[in-house]
């Protein structure tokens, strides 16, 4: 499984006016190629009335899918600074259509450079980042008698606490970094006394606003 990555939040849109063209800017979460050319159609159908529907997307651990096009704009000049700020921020799995309904003024070759590539910044920015990261979810089995004090230092920790179980014995149910279940376990053995149980039940990518 992947190492922790970032990443946009499920979808977000933002607009820019530059030199009376609009500019709209729809980002969307994709983890497949297909999930890509789906929104992207999407957006073309939405906006089938505009000058340009242009895109870009990375998808993969090591962004071994990367697509970039300018929909009719000069060659260069759209879907490749918009792909360069995707890599620049260090995105994965992302997709970004920018749309232009052209506003009668020509911006040249720069200018689109810095119109798409602003469009796309913006359009991330009010989407939003997240930071997904590698979490165990592990499993605490203790005695009632050590609840009280457990459960008080947990709730003090950085490790989400995900559900207690109240069976025969108390299960405590957490997230942990997966660089960090060695100390975890070495944390909970020295509260307990050496008197829980601990067990790794599954793997999970919790997310973190950037």
């Amino acid at each position: 499984m992947r190492a922790d990555y970032k990443t946009v939040k499920l979808y977000g849109e933002s607009e820019l006016v530059i030199q009376k063209s609009r500019f709209l800017t729809s980002v969307k979460r994709v983890e497949t190629e297909e999930e890509a050319l789906d929104f992207i159609q999407d957006i073309k159908k939405m906006h089938h009335t505009a000058t340009h529907n242009c895109s870009a997307y990375l998808i993969g651990e090591h962004d071994q899918i990367q697509k970039a096009n300018d929909d009719g704009e000069p060659s260069g000049t759209a879907g490749f600074p918009m792909l360069e700020v995707l890599k620049k921020q260090g995105l994965k799995d992302t997709a970004v259509v920018v749309t232009r309904y052209f506003g009668g003024i020509k911006l040249g070759g720069g200018g689109l450079i810095r119109a798409y590539g602003r469009a796309t910044t913006e359009g991330i920015a009010a989407t939003g980042v997240v930071e997904r990261k590698l979490h165990e979810l592990m499993k605490v089995s203790i005695d009632y008698t050590l609840l009280g004090k457990l459960e008080n230092e947990v709730r003090q920790s950085t490790y989400p606490l995900e559900q207690i179980l109240y069976e025969e014995d108390v299960h405590l149910l957490l997230y942990v970094p997966v660089s960090e279940t060695d100390t975890f376990s070495e944390w909970i053995t020295e509260l307990t006394s050496a008197k829980a149980e601990i067990t790794k039940i599954s793997t999970a990518f919790l997310e973190f606003d950037c």
